[in-house]
């Protein structure tokens, strides 16, 4: 876990780190209110403690201006003074707790893992993975009951998997969980710990791989087997060289493997219509070819339609007619006459193409999902037998579960993993527990959308739970159907995106896939089919992350990543490819023009998002880090802050 210590003295603050080091807790020094005010907006904080009179803010207005932006995480106040009316002030700012100094060291590690139990969630559950144990409140971990001993490192990796046991991270984004901005090694030091952990897990008789490598991306715990079923159509093996204890890497998973399932059916549906079509005019072309009728347009349509298909096909669950349009546009790309033996094949393959599609159809992503496939809505209410109801007549749009208690609700959110929550505040006698609870679903990543269904409607009530994350506010009595309809349009509505994607794709499929895919993770995307239009929009939107597609009429990808790069304002935007083609000649030039990364087609929606995500996050930290190291350096002689030489001590 992470704490933010703002602190101005420079040797109590290094005492502080040490006795928090001490006891696994990562932690980051802010020498002033504006400092720790900045990284407090840029970082997810478990806690924060902070001294009461501080340089450029004090302790009682940072709290303050904290709690104004609705951020929840717990905050302890330090300070010499023992005045019970200081006391009174910094709880009314919005303080968790009051310690004066001088305090005992066990009594400030006591209120520490108070503040942190209650800080989230109303208790820790102990956290399970097959015979793997670890107990966030005794720093215990154990498998198959035996005890485990790991290092301060590796407690952090194994916790850190354990707490989002369907993510994959980067080395990047390990970084920034577990090492504070002012000392992040580099990812060798990741691999290393790794490494450790795997070899101590292997010396109690876990399995070798129980971390293992998704190689490109990162590393994530390995699948249990009664989910190994739940692997996403589309998706592949992955394969290649990687740590010499684990080189054969199964296939990727999506840390919702439901919802991506639901999001390409819904893609699909939205567009076989168009796909039927485009197979109509392959077919038109097939036949045109056959009787030397084959015009320059008619090929330049086909060869744009089997392009696409090539690209997109593969990700809706036809393989082969990935592979049987990939063959015709490699066939029409030349403007030769096609020869009777050319022809031929022309015909077998479009033939092969529209059986391929309509023996599978009715097999692939298109048809209706199996119950296990929908969203999952958690109820958390009291009245059970309200909750059975909702969940008979919710059959047909949601699979339901139900907690009567804030525990069972806990535990349900760490092992089903739902889609949105329905929650009745007062299923708990403290409503803190209740708020805490809407906190963490609020933090989780994708953030869980949550319908707060409460008999209380005046504006206090909602303006708490409006601070820790309430989406929909609902007073009761209700219908049922009309909390399902209110259910169906949460779910429909997208989150507060935290990044702007802009994708150029002369393919409707793939920016439509791009939306369903990414939207869930707060990301919002705008999409672009004509190339004319690109430039116009990437200055009206200035996109977090642009993804540029390979091959486009009358324009290629590459020519468009040289002009974005080209352009000082773009120089350090994300840019990553999608290509139908995977030849080193094609991924060379993709790089050499100042791409970032690419994905080849047909679309692995699991990869595609954790890459986007992964170089997201990346871009974040060299931010905050850049940021950071401003903020450390001193603006003149006279200026010197903690991170210079010499400063005066300010006590309270």
């Amino acid at each position: 876990m992470k704490i933010l210590l703002v602190e101005d003295d420079e040797f109590v603050a290094e005492a502080l780190v040490a006795v928090l080091n001490n006891q696994n807790y990562v932690v980051e020094v802010a020498p002033d209110g504006e400092t720790a005010l900045d990284l407090v907006g840029s970082y997810y904080y478990d806690l924060i403690l902070s001294d009461v009179i501080l340089p450029k803010l004090d302790g009682i207005s940072l709290c303050r201006q904290i709690r104004l932006r609705g951020l929840q995480m717990p905050i302890m106040l330090l300070t010499g003074c023992d005045s019970s009316h200081q006391k009174a002030i910094g709880l009314d700012a919005g303080a968790d707790d009051y310690l004066v100094k001088p305090f005992d060291q066990e009594e400030l590690i006591a209120r520490v893992r108070s503040l942190l139990r209650r800080g989230v969630i109303p208790s820790q559950p102990v956290l399970e993975w097959g015979n793997l144990r670890l107990d966030p409140a005794s720093c215990e971990v154990t498998y198959a009951e035996q005890p485990l001993s790991l290092t301060k490192k590796e407690y952090a990796l194994l916790e850190l998997f354990l707490r989002n046991t369907h993510r994959v991270f980067s080395c990047g984004m390990i970084l920034d969980h577990l090492w504070s901005y002012d000392d992040v090694p580099g990812e060798e030091a990741v691999r290393t710990h790794i490494k450790g952990l795997r070899m101590k897990l292997r010396s109690v008789g876990a399995p070798g791989n129980l971390v293992e490598t998704v190689y490109g991306i990162g590393y994530r715990l390995k699948l249990r087997k009664e989910e190994e079923g739940t692997r996403g159509q589309g998706d592949r093996e992955t394969r290649g060289q990687g740590d010499n204890e684990n080189n054969s890497f199964p296939p990727f998973s999506s840390p919702t493997p439901n919802q991506t399932l639901l999001a390409i059916a819904r893609v699909w549906n939205r567009f076989k219509g168009r796909v039927s079509q485009q197979v109509t005019l392959l077919e038109e072309a097939a036949v045109a070819s056959s009787h030397n009728a084959l015009n320059q347009e008619l090929r330049k349509q086909a060869f744009k339609e089997a392009h696409t298909l090539a690209g997109s096909l593969g990700t809706f669950g036809f393989p082969l007619g990935s592979m049987l349009a990939r063959k015709m546009e490699h066939l029409l790309k030349t403007d030769q006459v096609l020869t009777f033996t050319e022809t031929t094949q022309f015909q077998s393959w479009v033939e092969l193409l529209r059986q391929e599609i309509e023996r599978n159809q009715d097999e692939s992503v298109s048809v209706s999902l199996p119950e296990d496939e929908y969203p999952l809505l958690l109820v958390v209410d009291r009245d059970r037998s309200f909750a059975e109801q909702l969940a008979i007549d919710a059959n047909s749009n949601f699979k339901v579960a139900i907690a009567t208690n804030i525990q069972t609700a806990i535990r349900k959110l760490y092992q089903e993993h739902p889609s949105v929550v329905l929650l009745d505040p007062s299923v708990s006698p403290l409503e803190e527990d209740s708020l805490r609870f809407l906190s963490e679903l609020k933090d989780r990543k994708p953030p869980i959308p949550v319908i707060v269904f409460t008999e209380l409607s005046d504006f206090s009530h909602r303006l708490q739970v409006a601070r820790h994350g309430g989406h929909t506010f609902l007073q009761k009595p209700l219908s049922i159907a009309e909390i399902l309809e209110a259910v169906t349009q949460v779910l429909q509505h997208a989150p507060d995106a935290d990044a702007h994607v802009l994708a150029l794709d002369d393919d409707p499929k793939i920016g439509a896939l791009l939306q369903v895919l990414l939207t869930p993770w707060g990301i919002k995307v705008t999409t672009v089919n004509d190339p004319q239009c690109f430039w116009q929009t990437l200055e009206s939107i200035k996109p977090d992350f642009l993804i540029l597609d390979v091959e486009m009429p009358d324009v290629n990808g590459m020519e468009i990543c040289q002009v974005v790069r080209n352009d000082p304002r773009w120089s350090e935007l994300p840019i990553l490819f999608l290509t139908v083609h995977s030849d080193a000649n094609i991924i060379n030039q993709v790089f050499a023009v100042g791409a970032d990364d690419f994905v080849s087609k047909p679309i692995v929606g699991p990869e595609l998002v954790t890459r986007i995500i992964n170089r997201l996050e990346r871009v974040k930290l060299r931010q905050r880090l850049a940021q950071t190291h401003q903020a450390k350096a001193p603006a003149s002689k006279n200026d010197i802050t903690q991170y210079g030489s010499v400063k005066p001590k300010i006590r309270a």
